[in-house]
């Protein structure tokens, strides 16, 4: 039996999701595949044959960190043993550190940042504090790449991946959304970096994609649909259609998220 966990999980409560999940879509000019709540989340990951979710937010404004935070381990709660949770951070937030302890108090196992949406250069010094509070503590997955912005570019990611060579980062999107082949050709030998595949099999040739992921090594690659933007069913299938072996496929689709983000291990 394969086992799936999805690390790239947008979710809202039901109140405001949709209006999320289509403001996202309008910033990417693309319309969104479902709703960002949770129970179509779980009922399309289930077509999926998906069983566990990492689940997170992003904080737009530093105010909204500490209630975005408390939502996404509220959910976590409410499903135990199917979601774990990243908390977010805000780089204009006057209480970063604080932030951190209630990250991690509230059993949340990482943090997620946005630099695109929340207009801040990954190498901005007011993001230096984030770091610094979470290195060697909480990983943290970071949306990187877009040709139209120059926030989350190799250029402004590798300063941070030497300057804290503790910190674990995800990379979304194979490292460099839209910018795919000249991330990796950049950042492939990082030695404290990983990458999802999450919102990049659409837009890659299967064989291109699968020379990404051997570039990287399966041991730095997590599975990830970028719910709600795609249908998980089709994220599955365009990961399938990689034709990796039985050993990466295992890696990336489960093992490297229990080992990074503490989900149990399956027998």
């Amino acid at each position: 039996m394969r086992h799936i966990i999805d690390c790239h999980c947008h979710i809202y409560p039901d109140k405001i999701a949709l209006r999320a999940a289509e403001a996202t879509g309008r910033f990417y000019d693309i319309p969104m595949a479902c709703d960002g709540t949770v129970s179509m989340m779980q009922e399309e990951g289930r077509w999926a044959g998906i069983e566990r979710f990492l689940v997170f937010s992003v904080a737009t404004k530093p105010e909204q960190t500490s209630s975005i935070n408390r939502y996404i381990a509220g959910e976590v709660a409410k499903h135990p043993g199917v979601m774990l949770g990243l908390g977010t951070m805000h780089p204009d937030d006057p209480n970063i550190a604080e932030e951190a302890e209630s990250i991690l108090s509230l059993g949340l196992r990482g943090v997620k940042l946005h630099p695109d949406i929340q207009g801040v250069a990954l190498d901005d010094p007011r993001c230096m504090a984030i770091y610094e509070a979470c290195e060697g503590r909480l990983p943290m997955i970071l949306h990187t790449g877009d040709y139209r912005y120059d926030y989350s570019n190799p250029n402004r990611l590798i300063p941070i991946l030497k300057r804290f060579p503790r910190l674990t980062v995800v990379g979304a999107h194979f490292g460099g959304w839209s910018i795919w082949e000249e991330a990796t050709e950049a950042l492939y030998d990082m030695e404290n970096f990983y990458v999802d595949c999450s919102s990049s099999l659409y837009a890659l040739e299967s064989k291109v994609a699968r020379r990404l992921v051997r570039a990287y090594g399966a041991d730095r690659v997590l599975f990830g649909t970028d719910y709600p933007m795609w249908h998980p069913v089709e994220e599955v299938a365009r990961f399938d259609e990689m034709g990796l072996d039985d050993e990466e496929e295992e890696k990336i689709l489960h093992r490297n998220a229990e080992g990074l983000f503490g989900f149990a291990p399956v027998t």
